[in-house]
């Protein structure tokens, strides 16, 4: 169906009668007799004013029927009356650009395997609700709860490591994670926690913020990300090496046995994705039934059609000022010359 965003912007279509009327009132109490220019020069500018105000009329019209925003709206589309409330708090400190993952044979850091297997968990989450806190330093609320996964997977891919800083505020961003669900009257209340470290930042303890959250009736996942042990070269041969040696698996698991939730350690993308039949598990929680129409925005079509008759107007007066300024001569009369 095709309309409108702002139908008064029509009220300015009568603009130009308004002013072309006014001039014409004005100039009723003589006429400027232009030296130089013929009667027939008088008729032409006289056709071509009427024929510019037809232009002008036309430009004008365009340009406020692009101001409405015309739009083209498509048919409702209901969506999904349950589901779940999932927010994603995922760390963003400089630890988690090691590189001990694998992902198709290919490793990668951290942050980039959360990245990939986070996207497609997202995608797979029709009908719930996710949202997005950013922790490292301190923790930020990067998207509320919503159900538009395509945007929470681009804040997620848009997302930098030691954008919000060096450290991890797992204690913050468990208290703001409980402070969005407290808005939610009916709602699953479950937080995926994922981090590679220990609370060394921000001014809440993880523990505290634990039972408040059990107390509010929220379940955390936790998620320990990193590798086990790895070998690397070095000058005198291969060493064994724990690069997860500051992952505090102790804080997590209990974090996660107090809201009754579960801790899962993600060594590779495999374990990773353990997360999903659990989440699956979740009884969804009904909704009111709510529905939306998808819209295609449209005003840039009268916008390109009055540039081009603002071109053709301007071509039209260049004609006008090159015939007013070379007049065609008046044809001598046959006769006898004397």
């Amino acid at each position: 169906m095709l309309t409108v965003a702002w139908p008064l912007a029509l009220i300015l279509l009568p603009l130009p009668f308004i002013f072309w009327r006014r001039q014409t009132v004005q100039a009723e109490g003589g006429r400027l007799q232009l030296p130089g220019i013929s009667q027939t020069g008088k008729a032409n500018i006289t056709t071509h004013s009427r024929q510019s105000r037809k232009r002008y009329w036309l430009m004008w019209s365009l340009l406020v029927l692009a101001i409405a925003r015309p739009q083209w709206l498509g048919d409702p589309i209901e969506l999904p009356s349950q589901g779940r409330d999932l927010m994603l708090a995922v760390d963003l400190s400089g630890s988690m650009q090691i590189e001990d993952m694998v992902i198709n044979g290919k490793v990668v850091d951290r942050f980039t395997l959360i990245q990939h297997v986070v996207s497609e968990f997202i995608e797979r989450r029709k009908g719930d609700r996710i949202g997005l806190i950013l922790f490292a330093d301190h923790a930020y609320l990067q998207a509320p709860l919503t159900q538009d996964r395509r945007s929470v997977a681009q804040f997620l891919k848009e997302a930098q490591i030691g954008l919000v800083g060096k450290q991890t505020a797992i204690g913050e961003s468990i208290a703001l994670a409980v402070k969005r669900f407290d808005k939610m009257d009916e709602s699953n209340r479950v937080l995926i926690l994922l981090t590679d470290g220990s609370n060394n930042a921000g001014n809440i303890d993880p523990e505290q913020a634990a039972q408040i959250a059990a107390n509010r009736k929220v379940t955390i996942y936790t998620v320990g990300v990193g590798a086990d042990v790895m070998e690397r070269r070095t000058l005198f041969g291969r060493e064994r090496v724990n690069p997860s040696m500051d992952l505090d698996e102790n804080q997590l698991k209990h974090i996660a046995d107090v809201t009754h939730g579960r801790y899962f350690r993600a060594r590779n993308s495999q374990e990773l994705e353990q997360i999903y039949q659990e989440i699956d598990k979740l009884e969804p929680v009904s909704r009111d039934q709510l529905s939306y129409r998808p819209q295609a925005e449209l005003f840039y079509w009268p916008l390109a059609l009055a540039l081009l008759t603002s071109i053709w107007i301007a071509l039209g007066q260049l004609a006008l000022f090159s015939r007013t300024k070379n007049p065609v001569p008046s044809a001598t009369p046959r006769g006898n010359v004397l």
